[in-house]
């Protein structure tokens, strides 16, 4: 454990108590649990000075920093991508989801927080990789369209589903006042992932990304692969850890509350659903602090270090 992690939070140099330490390290090792283990191993402490693609100062490494509305957004997004029959396709056909939908989550928090966060030559060698990977990505959907992962505009429907799930659990769990033009900036800067995937006509901002998900609408629909995903996401085993299962529960809950209202309705939630839904927001609230206490050492905590690191 780091140095900074024997230290209050509250910026004095008492050191927190073995019991308290022992707690914070359980919780934070148990959120890690959840989120690591695939995919490239990065050194975000190093090199020093260090910018990556963004740098600190940049509105998506707060965005990005929550650990709990990044999964909550996570959840939501693979949900709403599923409602689009070829990117779909690509992951039926391609990924070990059904049998590891943990291995998913955690290859997808690895790109973001590599691309967010990592040194700038970890996120271009990062991005790489999985351009690389999406070139053996092909095939044919069921209603017998030919599909491909490096698809312009399949990369660009993953990214918005993405992103715009991202920015709605920041604003509902962490920062609801942030400023809409901090909201168009955030779009702006992670655009820049998308492109350098291969996207194209990648929507910038808020209003942007409202446009372009009313207009794929039509091509959106919710078949039986569609609902299988769903059903898969909701009741994926919980983790190893016992701290973390009534956690993880309330974030899939409130995954399936951050879904637009139209959305919910393709995939048939139930009012139950729903209910349950809007029931997990003020656990999330609660749940939400505790882990930022306790991963004192995050991805994005160290990134700061490094890049600060050339100033000191």
């Amino acid at each position: 454990m780091s140095e900074s992690a024997n230290q209050r939070d509250d910026g004095r140099n008492t050191p927190l108590s073995p019991l308290v330490l022992r707690l914070r390290q359980r919780i934070s090792q148990s959120v890690l649990s959840v989120t690591s283990g695939s995919g490239p191993t990065l050194d975000y402490n190093n090199p020093p000075g260090d910018l990556g693609l963004f740098g600190p100062d940049s509105v998506c490494w707060r965005v990005h920093a929550d650990f709990t509305s990044m999964m909550i957004g996570g959840v939501s997004a693979l949900m709403l991508q599923a409602l689009h029959p070829l990117a779909l396709a690509g992951v039926w056909d391609h990924s070990t989801f059904r049998t590891d939908m943990r291995g998913r989550l955690r290859r997808t928090a690895t790109f973001i927080a590599g691309t967010t966060y990592g040194a700038r030559d970890d996120a271009l060698a990062l991005i790489e990789r999985v351009k690389r990977i999406h070139l053996g990505v092909t095939g044919v959907a069921p209603d017998g369209r030919p599909y491909r992962a490096d698809d312009p505009a399949l990369l660009t429907w993953v990214h918005v589903a993405e992103v715009s799930s991202f920015l709605a659990a920041y604003l509902r769990y962490v920062q609801p006042s942030l400023a809409s033009a901090e909201q168009d900036r955030y779009y702006a800067e992670v655009a820049l992932i998308a492109r350098l995937l291969g996207a194209s006509d990648v929507p910038e901002t808020r209003a942007q990304v409202a446009d372009y998900l009313v207009a794929m609408r039509p091509e959106l629909e919710a078949g039986p692969r569609t609902h299988e995903v769903v059903r898969i996401l909701r009741h994926a085993a919980p983790p190893d850890r016992p701290l973390m299962r009534p956690a993880v529960g309330l974030m899939l809950n409130a995954g399936v509350d951050l879904l637009p209202e139209w959305a919910q309705t393709m995939l048939g939630f139930s009012a139950l659903a729903r209910i349950q839904g809007v029931l997990a927001r003020p656990g999330v609230r609660v749940i939400a602090p505790v882990i930022r206490w306790a991963h004192v050492n995050a991805v994005s905590k160290r990134a700061r270090r490094r890049a600060a690191a050339v100033h000191t």
